[in-house]
């Protein structure tokens, strides 16, 4: 264990498997929103990384987004499809890891699902353009780092640690498995 977690008084690790662990993963990516999703990450080469936004997060855990089928990313997972994507959900907690299998799909009835009028940016003749693709990532492992009662429960409990001297770590990470 980490020097941290041997000075906390609580229990702040706990692994998550199944329906619990994709739920979990869900919340951490809908409250951040967006994440890095990288491609080429066996290579032993740096791994190509990206912003993106998951349009649906859906409740097997499955990661949907839109993307350029002449992109770089989709050239990566048609060449290994193993992805990792890294969220945020706040300056202090949210924190999550996951790797994953990339798929491609021109699936039309997807798109229309997913699609939302701000994607005419990238896309722009709209949801008929020929370039975009669904990209499904469908979650194999992960790990996450967040607090146990909210920021504010852990704001409070990190200046009462600071004041006092010792660990009051609101903090509660672990594994994500199927």
């Amino acid at each position: 264990m980490d020097s941290i977690n041997q000075q906390q008084p609580e229990q702040n690790t706990e692994n998550l498997t199944g329906t619990e662990a994709w739920a979990k993963m869900k919340e951490l990516a809908e409250k951040a929103e967006s994440c890095f999703f990288c491609t080429n990450i066996k290579t032993g080469l740096p791994p190509n990384c990206r912003p993106m936004s998951p349009q649906k997060i859906d409740d097997n855990g499955d990661l949907w987004f839109l993307s350029a089928n002449d992109s770089v990313k989709n050239a990566d997972i048609a060449t290994d499809p193993m992805v990792q994507l890294f969220f945020q959900a706040s300056p202090h907690s949210g924190f999550m890891s996951v790797y994953g299998i990339g798929s491609i799909s021109g699936d039309k009835a997807i798109i229309d699902e997913l699609w939302e009028p701000i994607m005419k940016v990238w896309f722009t003749e709209g949801k008929d353009d020929p370039r975009i693709s669904v990209i499904k990532v469908s979650p194999t492992q992960g790990y996450y780092w967040d607090n146990k009662h909210g920021n504010a429960v852990a704001f409070v409990k990190m200046v009462a640690g600071a004041i006092v001297g010792k660990t009051f770590d609101d903090s509660i990470e672990g594994e994500l498995k199927q």
